[in-house]
């Protein structure tokens, strides 16, 4: 879709009042999906100390379009009416109220780096630049001495009443990339603390919208800017369907380019933000342009950063990682996380950052991450690997050991390879219940993830629950079974086979064509030893 682009002010700048071209860019390509329903919401707050937004997503998310569509549609260096008319914010009433009306300032902090010299002199560089604008427009309001840009905005404001409308992308730059540098971190947050924090930037402030990978930054415990609503990763809420791509738009999408929805989903699906499902829509796009399903992750900068973050010797974090690896999900708390690149202390704050970046997902019900999809499971593969991570590799060896004996009918080494999964890799997981007999099931068919899709949990059967199906990818399935897995604790093996067949556990993958084996695991707590049985169905 194409719009003639009309500009009608004169006072165009680099930083303040820049015209449409951007979000018209983004609207040129050929794939773009509408997500102006976001701009009924910032209208809704505009003026009020609601309109403080703090939204943070991982690379490639579509943040940038974002910030850009926002600054098209409040800019006065522009005429986007035309533009806007085709987007669905025009079928709101009052969209074209807003439209145009308001100084905006918009600064990209990544951009700024090179032309500033560095992160020592970024502050200094945004500032100098956006006064000389400022003067340019409002010469007798601004008087040559004035050195603060909060300064400069109040007293604009006093003269004129006029609010601006502030928009910061990638805003967390400097606490990732100068993570080690606190007299920089330091100066960056003061300079932000005074744009936006306390009585005098309610009155200049129209809109404040700040978008990066990080939420706000804590300060001893305390955000340096607590008066920012925060829209996350961990907590998206009406942000949700706004950036990233949602299932139905994903959907609609694969219909129209001929893909195949359920590969799409394996791939890319998994993220879960207030319930509703998001896609990758940098994975999304390359994968409907160019029909090449593969990871797109590691070209979006962040990869090299998780490489030394996955071999941090903190307890447990290893075994979380091979759990989720496995296709479990793990209990996570991300209260304690200092939204920065130095305050690592537990395997939590690992994971914490993980979910931020995009490389986990979270669940808010149960508070707990895991891998979202296949590209991300790959990717995390392949940063274990690149670590060198020897624990990781002797334990993938056991796990080819004991799928490989499962197909072969081999109950005795499976056993004895479950057995020693446990006792070298899973300690950490107490033996008290079928739950953590469980967890290290998961875990030692680890490799499975090569052949088969993540294992359905407690697939509904004719009459009960089956604790595991391993189903065989597409490309896999006439060389491997289906895997139907019963577990007990206490009782035997034979209890478990019999209960598949008494409860018809079968007949829940009676639409799947192909070999099916049955694997009964017991657990025996007096003797502390495994025993299985295998069958073919």
């Amino acid at each position: 879709m194409h719009y003639e682009r009309k500009e009608v002010c004169s006072h165009m700048g680099l930083f303040v009042n820049p015209d449409q071209s951007a979000f018209q860019s983004a609207l040129n390509a050929q794939i773009y999906v509408d997500k102006s329903g976001l701009i009924e919401y910032t209208n809704s707050v505009l003026e009020s100390t609601d309109a403080f937004i703090c939204n943070s997503r991982p690379r490639r998310f579509g943040k940038s379009i974002t910030a850009d569509m926002l600054t098209a549609y409040y800019s006065r260096g522009c005429d986007s009416r035309a533009m806007f008319s085709a987007l669905k914010i025009s079928q709101t009433p009052d969209w074209e109220v807003h439209l145009n009306k308001y100084d905006v300032i918009h600064f990209d902090v990544q951009w700024c780096m090179e032309p500033s010299g560095g992160p020592e002199n970024l502050v200094d560089f945004i500032t100098q630049n956006t006064l000389q604008e400022l003067r340019n427009l409002y010469p007798d309001e601004l008087p040559e001495n004035i050195t603060s840009l909060p300064e400069a905005l109040s007293l604009i404001n006093a003269a004129t009443q006029k609010r601006f409308v502030i928009i910061i992308d990638e805003w967390d730059v400097l606490i990732r990339d100068a993570s080690a540098d606190t007299k920089i971190q330091d100066s960056y947050i003061n300079f932000l603390r005074g744009l936006f924090k306390g009585t005098l930037p309610t009155r200049y402030i129209a809109l404040a919208y700040l978008t990066g990978i990080l939420p706000i930054k804590k300060v001893q415990t305390q955000s340096a800017l607590n008066n920012f609503n925060e829209f996350t990763m961990l907590d998206a809420r009406g942000f949700a369907k706004y950036i990233g791509f949602t299932e139905e738009e994903v959907k609609t999408l694969c219909a129209q380019y001929h893909r195949d929805f359920e590969k799409v989903k394996r791939w890319y699906d998994g993220y879960l933000l207030e319930n509703c499902q998001v896609y990758n829509p940098k994975a999304v796009v390359e994968v409907l342009r160019w029909n090449k399903y593969q990871s797109y992750w590691s070209r979006t900068g962040t990869y090299d950063a998780i490489v030394p973050l996955i071999n941090m010797n903190f307890d447990g974090l290893k075994t979380a990682v091979i759990t989720m690896l496995s296709g479990s999900s793990v209990e996570v708390d991300v209260s304690c996380f200092q939204n920065d690149m130095i305050n690592f202390s537990s395997k939590d704050d690992v994971l914490t950052y993980l979910i931020h970046l995009g490389y986990l997902g979270y669940d808010q019900n149960t508070q707990s991450a895991f891998i979202p999809n296949e590209e991300l499971r790959q990717e995390l593969t392949a940063a274990t690997r690149r670590k060198k991570w020897d624990e990781m590799i002797a334990f993938q060896v056991a796990s080819e050991q004991l799928l490989n004996a499962t197909l072969d009918l081999d109950a005795k080494t499976v056993a004895a390879e479950i057995e020693k999964i446990h006792s070298s890799y899973t300690s950490v997981i107490a033996y008290h219940d079928e739950n953590s007999l469980s967890s290290v099931l998961t875990i030692a068919y680890l490799s499975s993830m090569k052949y088969y899709f993540k294992p359905i949990r407690e697939l509904p059967t004719g009459r009960g629950f089956a604790d595991f199906v391993y189903l065989p990818k597409l490309e896999f399935r006439s060389d491997y079974p289906a895997l139907l897995v019963e577990l007990k604790w206490n009782h035997s093996a034979h209890t478990t086979l019999n209960q598949i067949k008494e409860k018809k556990y079968i007949a829940s993958l009676e639409p799947y064509i192909g070999d099916i084996l049955l694997v009964g695991i017991n657990y025996d707590k007096k003797t502390k030893k495994h025993e299985c049985l295998i069958e073919k169905a």
